[in-house]
Formats: structure tokens, sequence, C-alpha cells
């Protein structure tokens, strides 16, 4: 069965499938277990798989001991003959995290390296840490799929032999060869989530689950095969709706990116945007055209073309806003400001536009555009709420029924 199966060991096989003859392999070397060891599976199998390898150590500057793992890494390299490049980085705190920030300054980095491949070394434990870590944060299916073994960075492959390597197995081959190895003291800090999971969250699992990290590795495939269903998906309802296809890179971000209830994905002329669990395509930009406060002096129709619609205005009895209250007073066309508030029913209290538009579910996007009518400073009408009921036509007196009219 394959849950059952040996999990491979660090050795030269893990390297017959990543087809690097001919190419630059760099190794994102940090001086730890880990990276040695991947560093010492390449530079025994470089001969028989005919690639050049060379060494990268990012030096993050975060702990009082970075000069020292430096070192050390130039000491290894030197000792096996493997070209090495040391970068030292500035890492800028990110609400995101210290952590997160320095993996972005660290991608950064090794994109400017110049090589076909990046190595890291990545193993079976970091990927279940890592898909335990993202469920527990309610990732969707990108974060719950982990690591690819397999992906991009830019122009350049980014690959991780070992991803399927669990650590004690790692360990024992790092004792076999007699490698040394530097200790990074952060491990031990358990305020950081991942070293959290791995020192106390995964030795309890493993009393309960004993394969636990090889279930999490098997479920993140799941996952990433889920996404990739995902991604046929999207392709194909593009070109149902005649759109062009986007290049892999781009559909993956726009599948991250539609994740985001605040994501707005233009392509081929139109805008993705995603609201309660629903995709909606529109037409025009991110970035829509600025518009200004207009007057409206009566007339059955007011353009707004910065809006990409109309305002018209039907003349009934009974409904609508009560023509004797306008009357001779100045009204304007103007959109959101923040704070609005607006009393449809005079029954209730006034609430804030905000509150009444996700009532009424329109979606955010076009909240922000809709033209709302003004008397004076008093908020009369708003698109798809009606009139305030101090406005409002009652009995068979004059009435005028403001209508939103969208290009689109």
């Amino acid at each position: 069965m394959a849950a059952s199966r040996k999990p491979p060991s660090a050795s030269a096989a893990l390297l017959a499938p990543l087809g690097l003859r001919g190419k630059r392999v760099a190794v994102g070397l940090s001086g730890g277990i880990d990276s040695v060891v991947l560093l010492h599976v390449l530079h025994k199998a470089a001969p028989q798989w005919g690639y050049k390898l060379s060494a990268i150590h990012v030096n993050h500057g975060l702990s009082p001991n970075a000069g020292d793992w430096q070192r050390f890494c130039a000491g290894l390299c030197l000792e096996l003959e493997i070209p090495f490049k040391a970068i030292k980085i500035k890492v800028k705190r990110q609400k995101s995290g210290l952590e997160a920030a320095a993996r972005e300054a660290r991608r950064a980095a090794f994109s400017s390296v110049r090589a076909d491949a990046i190595a890291l070394a990545h193993q079976l434990d970091d990927q279940a840490e890592t898909v335990l870590h993202n469920l527990l944060r309610g990732a969707g299916l990108a974060g719950a799929s982990g690591m690819p073994a397999r992906g991009r960075l830019g122009r350049k492959l980014l690959l991780r032999p070992l991803l399927e390597v669990p650590r004690r197995a790692i360990r024992a081959y790092a004792a076999a060869h007699r490698l040394p190895w530097i200790e990074d003291e952060s491990n031990a800090d358990e305020a950081l989530t991942r070293n959290f999971i791995r020192r106390r969250v995964g030795p309890l699992l493993e009393a309960r689950f004993p394969r636990w990290r090889e279930s999490m590795a098997r479920a993140a495939r799941h996952f990433a095969g889920a996404e990739l269903d995902a991604r046929g998906l999207l392709r194909a309802y593009l070109k149902g709706k005649g759109l062009r296809a986007p290049s892999e890179a781009k559909l993956v971000e726009m599948l991250k990116q539609l994740g985001s209830t605040s994501a707005a994905i233009a392509h081929d002329g139109v805008v993705f945007r995603r609201y309660r669990k629903k995709i909606f395509l529109t037409k025009g930009k991110t970035n829509p055209t600025a518009f200004k406060p207009r007057a409206w002096n009566g007339e059955l129709r007011l353009a707004l073309p910065a809006l990409g619609g109309e305002l018209r205005f039907r003349r009934v009895r009974g409904r609508g806003i009560a023509s004797e209250l306008i009357k001779g007073k100045r009204l304007q066309v103007r959109l959101r400001s923040g704070g609005e508030r607006l009393k449809p029913d005079a029954r209730r209290p006034s609430r804030t536009l905000k509150n009444l538009f996700q009532e009424a579910g329109v979606p955010p996007w076009e909240r922000e555009r809709l033209p709302l009518l003004y008397c004076g400073r008093r908020l009369v009408w708003a698109p798809g709420l009606g009139v305030d009921s101090k406005y409002l036509s009652v009995g068979g007196g004059a009435g005028i029924v403001p209508e939103w009219r969208s290009y689109a």
C-alpha cells in the first residue's frame, strides 16, 4: 500500500528524474544538517548526472552567529572544492512577521544567482509541518498543497530533492559520512509557530499516529492534484468566455489571488473578482477613472461616463423622491467617502451604507463606484437601496424615481 511504503533515503537515486545534465545547479546552503547533506549528495552525484554544482549562502545578519555560519559554509565548500558565494541581505520586518520577511528576502537573493536551478534542502518533516501549519491558518488548496518538489523561481528551476526524505534518514546519512553542520539557535525558540509544531505538536502526534508526517505529505500531493484540477476549470472558464489562456505562472497566480476577497485580477481586458464564494467578471480597469461630483438639474438622463453608466429619472406619483421637497434646492451626484447613512424604512433607524450594501449583496468594488444623490449635505437616494424616508413621496404627490443604468 502507498501509505505504508518505506520513505526514501538521502541518496543520489533521488536525482535521476530531475534532468539536470548540462545545467548549473546552486544549492541553498545554510550550514544546517539538511543543506549540508543535500550539498554532499549533489556533490557525489555530479559526475554521474553531468551538472555544474555551486553553493549559495544567504547571510540574513539576524543572529550574532551569522558570521560564523558564513565562514563554516565557505570552509566546507573549500574542502569539497565547490564554488561558493555568500549574499548578505537586509531583512525588513513586515506585517506577516520576520520569518516571512526573511523567506521573501532569500527568494530574492536566489533569484539573482546565475544558475539554471536552485536546490533547497526541505525534507519530509518540513513538508508535514508546513502543511499542518497552513491548515491551522485556514489555508486553501495552494497552502494545503505544501511545497512542490519541482517548481519555478522566475526563469530558474526550483528543486527540493529531499522532500520525501524524513529527518531521521538525513541524520543517519550525516552520521554515516561524518558530516559536520551547525545548529541555528532560533530552532529552539518555540515562540515561532513552526518550532512549536516541530517540538511540541509533532511528538504528540507521533505517539498516536507514528506516520503522520508521511500522511501529511501524501495529503499535500492530493491537494496539489486538486489545485491542478482547479487550474483546468479556470482555463475552461476563460475559454468559454472567449478570453485568451494565460501562462501557467499567471494561471497559478490568478488562482492564488482569487482566494482573497480583495482580489482584482486584470486579464485580457476584463477584471476577475471574488465575493461571497462567487467569481465575478467585469469589464474595465483595476484603477478606475477619477469622478468629480456632478450637479443634477432635473434632466431625465444624466450621463456619467467616468462611472460607466447613466442615471435615468422617471416622474411618477406617490413614489420615489418627493418633488416638492427638492424644489429649488441644489442636488448633486457624488461617490461614497465613508460613514454615509440612509434611512430607507421610516420604521427603522438610519443605517450605514456599508451595512445596507452588505445586506443587499452588493459587491465591495461596486459600492465605491455607485452614484449617490444628495440634497445639500443630506443623502437622498442610493442605487439598489432606495430613497431616504425623509424625502419619500407619499399619497398622490409628484415624485421622481431614479434608476442607475450601467453600460456594461
